[in-house]
């Protein structure tokens, strides 16, 4: 295509460029110069070259074509002759295969292939593999970048072809053809040096390939065709043509599987975003550089003359505003072929630049904006969280996480989800960016699990999804994630959340579990029903303890309101510290009375380690545990900074100070030497792993076994004990009974109007055949804790969907006194059935929650079932039951006489504490006393006053429950005045519990050993194994583990504390509680309006959590404290009526009163005794006469057979108060708190 030399240009006038110079500077016409210099190349007499200035452009282009087309010619004829040789012997094959079918035998002699009758056939051996195959093999591993040698000549090869185009781009600026001495030229020495290389790997992969032909006809090898003979003809002709060498731009094409063979490109969105710009790339270019070749050099028809000057980079931009149909004019091709080619061009480059350009852009565009990789921080941990990633848990997450009471957090969290977040969680992210980093993928795949570096985190959290409509579907996500993360890193700490109970089993399976190690499941069915009931035997509990848990900050509050003392209380969190020395040898009582009046920290349990090394959480444990070196405490406090106190107390340092801030670190030896033993368990690190308390979760089964004196039932209570009897579960934990079927404990309407309950708990659940199961077995269990006494336990009536509990009944056979009345919580009858007014709880539970998409709806059922009982209204006499209940007599009403009240001075059975350390105590009204303060109506009695808690799943519901509170919908779950009572629960608010649990694995623990009632890893592996309760024999080491402590409320109207409830100090009844009945008092239960100086109607009650010492008291106020379990308190009642639910009436209050003198309470209640032995004689030997009673199960007695015409609800109400008269009026009892 290039010019050959004219004619007409002087051959004799010298061999310089100078002389050429010149003789053009001679002729006047310049239009004929410059068209000579386009016909001859430049030379000097340094180049031996040729002097005429002759191209010689078809010695490169012929050296290119020969090769190619001889080699093709080559395969060819040699595919040709195997052909035909091919054909040839298949020809003779038949022939011979012919003959020896027309005669074997001949043809067997003719080729001395007869065998004799004892020859045996020679087994031919196989044929062995050639010299020519193991080459050909050596060379396809050479090239197939399998080995490392392969994959470094792979990459080698690439590397110099772009090294090739580099010096095709630097030698674009000189002309197209010149004179040039190989030995003088760098650029050719390196050039020449690039192809002898590719020559020597061409020749591997012509080696290597199985089809010559095709491999003859692929794009590599036509470049090295028209790439590699032109240099050696340049060293031979001592002249370079730029010629093809542009080519070299198609191996860009290959640049995709060079970063796949070096493990670079690893997704599909960056192959295929490579490829496409490699593809644009490399054609952009070899296109360019043909255009760079035409029009520098003109056409051939045209003897060259029509050529212009144009660098390679100008026919790159021509190239792309072509391609882009832009076509400014400013660059254009003026040679046949250059146009030629541009008409062919602009059809596929605009194709290829309407198709490529924006699928680049997508993938650009569309590129995981959170697809890096974590790089961490020196000295800086951080966390993996995993799972359901939503603004609401993510906010909730870091807002507990991130809390300022928090010491110091040093801790940087990576989220780790499959979807980008939205808008407002991007926000979300951008405002704690300094310690929030999110990355797009999935704990499922394990590339992503290395980008966050998984395996150096400090831990892995798992959220779950509390709204999903199938529980057990998310259960099996979580646990699927679980089992990748182990999979990965068996070491790294999981705590992830559950939504069901049963699934936690689940986790037992995987190998690399182990709760020593700081692995936790964090159940919401198990601790919201737990949570729930407590609030069925002190209500306001859940409130406390949800607030503990939680990191709220302190809101100041001027005006004297409700609010004010209960905000004051919020700001109190639990936390752990290592005692100081100066602790030890000291009982617990004596230190946590130092701890609150000194330190103002309030110490409610202890870390106690065996002589085995063995540990376990021991919760106000009593005299005869002394604390030694190292003891972990457990204090409610507003800060972490404070609790540091207990670990820097010093006696002789400290000893004479009054105000605690000034409490820090001293200069003793011992506190330093203390200080390096036991480092402060407030920073963000695994606790407690090996060896720690969490081989006993709990304080049972074991515990009373770790310490003296080891707590044994008397010798009464162990004489009229059945050994042979199973009463309680294998690990002595709960109260247990064998299997019952479900039709012996169904109710009909009418059996429940005669079985007159009292004193029980009524559970209304929404739910039918289709609906997730709630688990209510977590319910039941803190309600049949064994540190209750038979007497003690509520009975507990379901009112719901029988098909739904059916399906719940497996789990909730082995129960005593549990009873079930088909039917709806939405109908009247049914709760007046159940006498819902004389219950001590009410709980409204739905499992239909989750299947509603509107979140406001969520909730309608069991809003509508509140608001349904809040409207009932019932007889006079019922409200003044209550009221007697409550310990307030209406005015006119005389307690003290029997014949003056409407019962006979009999009150009501108030709640009593059962489950998992809960009882409730209260005081009986003096006679004649009144508190001006509350006053009753005499007309009727509301269901506004039934004491109910209603589970809510959408937090802003909680607006629709209270019709006369002032709540803002906007405002948060724990300052409504529902939470605030303690009338309201949501699960969102154990969402604190993956934080808190993840600074301090030992909070979990606390909080599951109070509101379970002594669940421990051990009782979850039997479930597990039996999903049901397994009885057990009583035996001493069983019995022991009943010796439990409980939470009570206290009243303060009467009693051994009325001289500190009107007017004292929150201080001194701490101190009186703790030092005369090794009570731990923690907060407070006051009415609503009791700041008042004026009357309310309202009984409503909200929740004080650790008052200071100085809090003034007021007599209506009930005290939240701990007590030591009481083993005298099932002697004092001889007898258990068989007849009703309600047999647990005001005798079981005698387990409130050990620390009481019994002469006292006899004197006290000797009226009491008399008047009621006689009403029950009467009673029993009317309804005998009237009723037959079926009494086969003592726990579940129902009326059948009823020959009697129906009794009034008002009739029905009075017999239920006689159920208890076997027993003594205990002088504290527990008092009932109104809503």
């Amino acid at each position: 295509m290039l010019a050959e030399a004219d004619a007409t240009v002087p051959h004799g006038s010298g061999n310089s460029m100078m002389s050429r110079n010149n003789y053009f500077n001679k002729n006047p016409d310049s239009s004929i110069s410059m068209s000579k210099m386009d016909v001859i190349i430049p030379f000097s007499p340094d180049v031996p070259c040729d002097n005429n200035g002759q191209r010689m452009w078809w010695a490169f282009l012929a050296s290119s074509m020969v090769t190619f087309f001889g080699g093709l010619f080559i395969i060819l004829l040699w595919r040709t002759l195997k052909y035909l040789w091919t054909v040839c012997c298949h020809c003779n094959i038949k022939k011979k295969e012919a003959q020896k079918v027309n005669n074997p035998a001949n043809s067997q002699v003719a080729d001395g292939t007869a065998k004799g009758p004892d020859e045996k056939d020679e087994v031919v051996p196989a044929s062995e593999v050639g010299w020519m195959t193991s080459v050909k093999d050596w060379a396809g591993v050479m090239i197939s970048a399998q080995t490392l040698t392969g994959r470094v000549l792979v990459v080698l090869v690439f590397a110099l072809s772009i090294g090739a185009l580099g010096i095709y781009f630097i030698d674009s600026s000189d002309p197209i053809e010149s004179c040039q001495n190989f030995y003088k030229d760098f650029t050719l020495q390196i050039d020449m040096f690039f192809n002898v290389f590719f020559l020597l790997y061409f020749g591997l992969r012509f080696i290597a390939a199985n089809d010559k032909l095709w491999f003859w006809l692929e794009v590599n090898s036509v470049v090295d065709f028209f790439t590699v003979p032109p240099v050696f003809v340049s060293v031979y002709l001592n002249r370079s043509w730029l010629g093809l060498r542009f080519l070299r731009a198609l191996r860009l094409i290959q640049f995709s599987e060079i970063l796949q063979f070096l493990n670079i490109l690893k997704t599909s969105n960056s192959i295929k975003l490579v490829n496409l710009c490699s593809i644009f790339i490399s054609t952009w270019l070899t296109a360019a550089g043909f255009i760079h070749l035409v029009e520098n050099s003109g056409d051939p028809w045209e003897n060259f003359q029509n050529s212009q000057s144009l660098s390679y980079w100008e026919c790159v931009y021509l190239l792309m505003v072509t391609m882009s149909t832009v076509g400014y004019g400013d660059v254009y091709a003026k040679t046949t072929l250059g146009r030629l080619f541009m008409v062919f061009f602009i059809l596929g480059g605009l194709a290829m630049f309407a198709r490529y350009v924006p699928e680049i852009a997508a993938l650009i565009l569309n590129r995981k904006k959170y697809g890096g990789s974590y790089n961490s921080t020196r000295g800086r941990k951080h966390i993996v969280v995993c799972g359901h990633i939503t603004l609401e848990s993510v906010s909730n997450f870091l807002k507990d996480f991130l809390h300022k009471d928090r010491d110091d957090v040093n801790v940087e969290i990576v989220f780790l989800h499959n979807i980008s977040p939205n808008l407002e969680l991007e926000a979300l992210f951008k405002r704690h960016f300094t310690q929030v980093e999110f990355y797009q993928g999935s704990v499922l795949n394990p590339h992503d699990l290395a980008r966050v570096k998984i395996e150096s985190a400090d831990a892995c959290l798992i959220l779950a999804n509390k709204y999903c409509p199938d529980p057990d579907a998310e259960d099996a996500s979580n646990i699927m994630r679980v089992i990748s993360i182990k999979n990965y890193s068996p070491k790294i700490r999981i705590i992830t959340q559950m939504l069901q109970y049963h699934n936690k089993a689940h986790l037992l399976n995987i190998p690399s579990w182990n709760w020593k190690e700081g692995d936790d499941a964090i159940c919401l069915a198990e601790l919201k029903a737990g949570f729930i009931a407590q609030s069925c035997l002190a209500q306001g509990l859940s409130t406390m303890l949800a607030n503990l848990f939680s990191m709220r900050s302190f809101i100041e509050i001027e005006e004297d309101t409700w609010q004010k003392y209960y905000l004051e209380g919020v700001a109190n969190e639990m936390y752990t510290e290592y005692l100081s020395s100066a602790f030890v040898g000291l009982s617990f009582p004596a230190v946590c009375e130092l701890c609150y009046v000194k330190l103002k920290l309030l110490l409610i349990a202890i870390e106690n380690k065996s002589e085995l090394g063995e540990s376990s959480i021991l919760i106000n444990p009593g005299n005869h545990v002394k604390m030694q070196e190292g003891t972990l405490g457990f204090f409610i406090a507003s800060d972490a900074k404070e609790v540091k106190r207990a670990f820097f107390y010093c006696k002789a340092c400290h000893d004479d100070i009054t105000d605690p801030k000034r409490i820090k670190k001293c200069g003793c030896k011992r506190l330093i030497y203390f200080e390096d033993e036991h480092p402060s368990t407030l920073s963000p690190k695994k606790k407690q792993r090996n060896g720690g308390m969490r081989n006993s979760p709990n304080n049972s089964p074991n515990m009373m076994s770790r310490h003296d004196p080891l707590v044994i039932p008397g010798n009464e209570q162990m004489e009229n004990m059945d050994m042979n009897m199973k009463q309680y579960d294998s690990t002595g934990m709960f109260h247990w009974c064998p299997s019952k079927e479900i039709e012996k404990v169904i109710l009909t309407r009418s059996e429940a109007s005669m079985t007159v309950l009292s004193g029980h708990v009524v559970v209304c659940i929404f739910g039918d055949v289709t609906s997730a199961l709630v688990g209510l077995r977590n319910l039941v269990m803190p309600l049949r804790a064994s540190n209750f006494h038979y007497h003690e336990l509520k009975p507990i009536v379901f009112v719901g969907s029988l098909e739904y509990l059916r399906r719940e009944w497996e789990t909730l056979h082995n129960f005593p006194k549990v009873s079930i009345l088909p039917g709806t919580p939405l109908s009247r009858a049914d709760l007046r059935a159940v006498n819902i007014n004389l219950c001590d709880m009410c709980v409204i539970l739905s499992a239909n929650q989750n299947n509603i998409d509107d979140a406001s709806l969520q909730d309608k059922e069991c809003i509508l079932a509140s608001l349904n009982i809040k409207s009932m209204q019932f007889d006079d006499s019922i409200g003044l039951l209550q009221a007697n209940s409550q310990g307030f007599t209406p005015p006119g009403m005389d307690r003290s006489s029997p014949d003056s009240s409407p019962v006979h001075g009999l009150a009501r059975q108030a709640s009593v504490t059962t489950g998992a350390n809960i009882p409730i105590i209260t005081e009986l009204a003096k006679p004649g006393k009144i508190l001006p303060l509350v006053s009753f109506s005499q007309e009727k009695k509301l269901g506004i006053n039934i004491q109910m808690i209603t589970e809510l799943v959408n937090d802003s519901n909680v607006q629709f429950l209270d019709q006369d509170d002032d709540d803002d919908p906007d405002t948060e779950l724990y300052l409504t005045q529902p939470f605030a009572c303690g009338t309201a629960f949501a699960v969102s608010v154990l969402d604190s519990l993956m934080s808190a649990t993840y600074f301090n694995d030992n909070i979990l623990t606390l909080i599951r050993t109070l509101v379970t009632g002594g669940a421990t890893p051990e009782l979850e592996a039997l479930l597990a194994e039996e999903n049901a309760l397994q009885g057990g024999y009583s035996t001493p080491q069983t019995l022991a583990n009943r010796d439990r402590c409980r939470v009570a409320q206290l009243a303060l109207y009467d009693g051994p504390f009325a001289d500190l409830g009107d007017g004292g100090c929150y201080g001194d009844l701490f101190c009186k509680a703790l030092k005369t009945y090794n009570m731990l008092c923690f907060g407070i239960y006051r009415l609503r309006d009791a700041h008042l100086a004026t009357p309310s109607q309202c009984t409503k009650r909200y929740v004080i959590t650790n008052p200071p010492y100085e809090f003034e008291l007021v007599p209506t106020d009930l005290i939240f404290c701990l007590m030591q379990f009481d083993h005298n308190a099932g002697q004092s009642r001889t007898s258990l009526s068989h007849s009703s639910h309600s047999s647990h009436s005001s005798s079981k209050k005698s387990s409130s009163v050990h620390s009481i003198p019994t002469t006292n309470r006899q004197n006290r209640s000797s009226k009491a005794r008399e008047a009621g032995h006689k009403q029950n004689a009467t009673r029993m030997n009317r309804m005998s006469q009237e009723r037959k009673w079926f009494t086969d199960e003592p726990e579940n007695a129902y009326p059948r057979n009823i020959q009697i015409k129906p009794m009034s609800t008002h009739m029905a109400n009075q017999v239920n108060q006689y159920k208890s008269t076997s027993s003594l009026i205990p002088p504290i009892r527990e008092v009932e708190d109104e809503c």
